[in-house]
């Protein structure tokens, strides 16, 4: 089931972003960027905004994930020894690479998977453990689409409670974009579109009265 899922996954173009370098919970990754060092083509800025959905894909996990934050890492910032001023001597050139890197941080939010008749999303927390090194990598319209989709084929939004909780400081932010981005996509429509701009009032609702408090 899993393989068949990676196989449908697999034939979208989408863009690879980097890889699991690790977690701080079960739902909670660290996702290290690749840069122009690693790939001949890195991603660019527009494939891994907040809010973008990303998929785990490896051989026995495939999971559904979207980045709620991001990091810059300069391990030369505010580092006081000493400066050359000069041209550096080409045979220390490698004591002089600079690592610096992006780290994304994605929230778990289920997994995607295939029957004999479409693929659909199982909403919630995985099981299964997402191993260091996973590739992780930009989901398409119509990868989304069919997340939101159950076995049966109905539209489903069940992560909703798990996002707000689990989603970092911009948790309601995050979830507000989501579902922004749900109802732009139009990828539901009649009552599912209505559903999500009731969801989307109720959010707006609460997000203003908290800020009263």
């Amino acid at each position: 089931m899993v393989d068949s899922a990676r196989t449908v996954a697999n034939s979208q173009s989408s863009a690879c972003l980097g890889k699991v370098v690790k977690s701080n919970s079960h739902c909670d990754y660290i996702v290290q960027l690749d840069t122009p060092k690693d790939v001949e083509q890195p991603p660019q800025i527009e494939d891994y905004g907040f809010g973008q959905f990303v998929r785990f894909d490896s051989h026995r996990h495939w999971a559904v994930g979207i980045v709620y934050d991001s990091q810059l890492f300069n391990s030369s910032f505010l580092n006081n020894g000493p400066r050359l001023t000069s041209a550096p001597d080409p045979v220390f050139t490698p004591d002089l690479v600079q690592d610096t890197c992006i780290l994304l941080s994605v929230v778990l939010v289920g997994s995607f998977l295939q029957d004999q008749h479409h693929a659909y999303g199982l909403h919630g927390i995985p099981k299964v453990v997402v191993p260091v090194g996973t590739p992780v990598c930009r989901m398409e319209t119509s990868e989304i689409h069919h997340f939101h989709l159950s076995a049966e084929g109905q539209p489903q939004f069940a992560y909703y409670g798990h996002l707000l909780k689990a989603g970092g400081g911009f948790a309601e932010q995050l979830t507000h974009q989501v579902i922004d981005e749900l109802i732009a996509s139009e990828l539901f429509t009649g009552p599912e579109q209505r559903a999500l701009m009731v969801l989307r009032k109720e959010l707006s609702w609460k997000s203003t009265m908290g800020a009263m408090r």
